[in-house]
């Protein structure tokens, strides 16, 4: 899972234009919004269109867990790898 996780963090820097951070900047288990990464909902917009994209999933914005799956670079990396299985 270590793969996706870096793979991930590459994803989240390219697709957001994120010019200043490497994935080494990233923590995995750090919150990607708020205090955290200080994503906001646009960019969870752009990230999830990406995901669907790039791992042929499907990401529905209606279920309560959706938000869950996209608290952490670990938590989004369980979300793509359980989606993929």
């Amino acid at each position: 899972m270590s793969e996706l996780v870096d793979e991930l963090k590459t994803l989240i820097i390219e697709v957001l234009n994120l010019e200043d951070i490497t994935p080494e900047d990233i923590i995995a288990d750090e919150s990607l919004f708020g205090e955290g990464l200080g994503l906001d909902s646009i960019d969870a917009l752009e990230l999830g269109l990406a995901l669907q994209k790039k791992y042929n999933i499907s990401i529905d914005a209606e279920n309560k867990e959706t938000k869950s799956h996209f608290a952490s670079v670990n938590s989004l990396a369980k979300f793509v790898s359980d989606s993929r299985a």
